[in-house]
């Protein structure tokens, strides 16, 4: 090709790329500028409207668990007082019940020792009779035995000393007592 075609060439398309980069009458640029405006108002209607709709439906969310964390900690702060003041209360009702139990451990082991000293008195007493009865009895046993024996020496004395004629002399006594006792 020569020169002059060249250039030919090159005008013919210069005209058809100003005639190309026209639509309608409008230059490219401006339906690109179209374009992406458009693309960018899809994008905004489909895209940015619901995210921002679910960003905010997430901040209402973490708000609402906040408030929930709120009342759940305050419900907690309240059971852990209430913990302490139960805890607190069965701490001094366990001392009462061990200060009571002192007392009633001195009460009992008091009225152990006095229920023991009275044992012992009425064991005492009981002995003294016990001692008292059994020297009763045995006095009356040696005064029995005192008397056998007496009987029994006085009867071996009398034998011994007393002669027949005593006997019939003392039998006569009798006799006549006896008369005269009638």
């Amino acid at each position: 090709m020569t020169l002059p075609a060249a250039s030919t060439v090159w005008l013919l398309l210069s005209e058809e790329a100003e005639e190309a980069a026209k639509l309608w009458g409008l230059p490219i640029w401006v339906w690109q500028l179209l374009n992406l405006g458009l693309f960018l108002g899809v994008l905004l209607y489909f895209i940015a409207k619901p995210l921002a709709a679910s960003f905010r439906q997430r901040q209402e969310d973490i708000e609402r668990r906040r408030l929930e964390a709120e009342k759940r900690r305050e419900s907690v702060d309240r059971l852990a007082a209430d913990i302490r003041e139960r805890a607190s209360k069965i701490e001094r009702e366990i001392e009462e019940i061990r200060k009571q139990g002192r007392a009633d451990g001195e009460e009992a082991r008091r009225a152990l020792g006095e229920r023991a000293l009275a044992e012992a008195e009425r064991i005492r007493e009981q002995a003294v009779e016990e001692v008292e009865r059994r020297f009763a009895a045995a006095r009356a046993q040696l005064r029995e035995q005192a008397a056998e024996l007496t009987t029994h020496a006085a009867g071996q004395i009398l034998s011994r000393e007393i002669t027949p004629a005593d006997r019939e002399r003392l039998l006569a006594d009798g006799v006549e007592r006896l008369k005269d006792a009638r």
